[in-house]
């Protein structure tokens, strides 16, 4: 075993032995449903009240709380303690992320229990996030949340400097006029101090706007073989993207390298910032200035790209049934309140949604509508198994194009050659 595989492999083992969480007390390896997550200290709290929460109502069901760092290692975990034939009974995953793991057989299908469950209704769910866990037309996991992408910003910093706040329906050009007011340069030494708006160089991040400029991601969305991102609509809107770099209103790589985009916001030093619900707990702790979210510009027509992760249980696991009832409850109405306290969740549950544990004005984003406004114009990137390579790629290429003013003609040949060969490996 690779150094790096054997260090993972003891981690795990390490994680899967640790103290329970949720005040559940400490127990043996095989005595719980091993939940393996990530998430920051908020969220994973939430986690912990819902584990608490569920021991209250079925105190002979145990379940153990194993943390992961971040995405990255919770995927490296996943994929070592299957291949060794012990994985964790319960898992959460994007979407974008799980199809791995379908291919493998690795999952055991949600869709058969949640016909026979008597708590929980398909019907009751929002359907986007449903149809994103879907996998060979079988439903694998069960969506705990359904975030859109959204502008981030800082209402203060508008406010004083006299920008229109962001509006539904706001088109590409104010919001480009926006960023433009809100870049300030104090002291005239040709470096702003404070940028209008920063975006991650991901192929999440231009996906949106691709689709709202009337173009494509991807070929075929059931069966894609590779990215079309050379219609004549994809490349104007990747143009309008990058040109965003080019007129001085977003970090550059060197400030990026030094200062990420969510950190700059939380500084005061970045007037907007497009992320999905993830940030909002960490924009919680703001005390500086007030912010709010507001839906994305549109280029044409009204677009947005799916963030949903979902409840994953594990072919191999030999607690299916307490897992499920788990599920059954973190799911439920009580379940998804106390996790959407966190501010990490949109609430994959209409009725949970649609109330004041989400909805509530006194706590920030007061626009928190936003997010379930947007919902009807989601999209989703393609369910294969190589989507988390095809990504890691492409960041670097439109990192190119953004950052360093590499022009769309190249930037566009560079990620459909060097894609294309993880279409072709892909599993669907």
């Amino acid at each position: 075993m690779a150094p790096k595989l054997r260090r993972t492999a003891v981690a795990l083992v390490a994680a899967l032995v640790t103290v329970a969480c949720g005040g559940t007390g400490e127990v043996a390896d095989g005595d719980a449903v091993r939940f393996l997550v990530f998430g920051d200290p908020e969220e994973l709290r939430g986690y912990r009240d819902a584990i608490a929460a569920f021991h209250e109502r079925e105190p002979e069901v145990r379940v153990q709380l194993v943390e992961a760092s971040d995405r990255d290692d919770l995927i490296a975990r996943l994929s070592t303690s299957i291949a060794g034939g012990s994985p964790p009974d319960l898992f959460l995953i994007n979407y974008r992320f799980f199809g791995q793991f379908a291919a493998k057989d690795a999952l055991a299908p949600a869709g058969p229990r949640l016909d026979a469950s008597g708590s929980l209704d398909e019907e009751d769910f929002y359907e986007e996030p449903m149809e994103a866990f879907r996998w060979e037309n079988e439903l694998m996991c069960l969506p705990q949340n359904v975030s859109s992408l959204v502008v981030y910003f800082n209402r203060d910093m508008f406010e004083a400097g006299g920008v229109p706040l962001p509006e539904p329906g706001w088109t590409w050009e104010e919001f480009v006029d926006a960023a433009a007011a809100l870049t300030v340069d104090d002291n005239g030494d040709g470096t702003a101090e404070v940028h209008g708006v920063g975006i991650e160089p991901s192929i999440i991040r231009v996906a949106p706007f691709v689709w709202s400029n009337g173009g494509d991601l991807v070929d075929d969305e059931e069966r894609p073989t590779r990215l079309a991102l050379d219609s004549p609509e994809a490349k104007e809107a990747l143009q309008r993207l990058f040109d965003l770099g080019r007129i001085g209103v977003m970090p550059s790589e060197e400030e990026r390298e030094a200062e990420d985009e969510e950190t700059r916001f939380l500084n005061g030093r970045l007037g907007m910032v497009l992320s999905s619900r993830r940030s909002t707990p960490n924009f919680r702790s703001i005390t500086a200035f007030e912010w709010d979210v507001a839906p994305l510009p549109v280029m044409g027509e009204p677009a947005g790209i799916l963030h949903s992760d979902a409840y994953c249980m594990t072919a191999a696991s030999g607690r299916k049934d307490d897992a499920w009832r788990f599920v059954e409850f973190a799911l439920g109405a009580e379940g998804q309140r106390i996790v959407a306290a966190s501010g990490r969740t949109v609430p994959s549950l209409r009725e949970v949604a649609e109330s004041e544990a989400f909805l509530d004005p006194s706590v920030p984003p007061a626009s928190s509508r936003v997010f379930l406004d947007t919902i009807p114009y989601i999209r989703r990137v393609p369910n294969i198994s190589t989507w988390p390579e095809i990504e890691d790629a492409a960041e670097g290429i439109i990192e190119l194009g953004l950052l360093e003013g590499h022009s769309v003609d190249r930037v566009v040949s560079q990620l459909i050659e060097v894609t294309r060969p993880m279409f072709a490996r892909a599993e669907r």
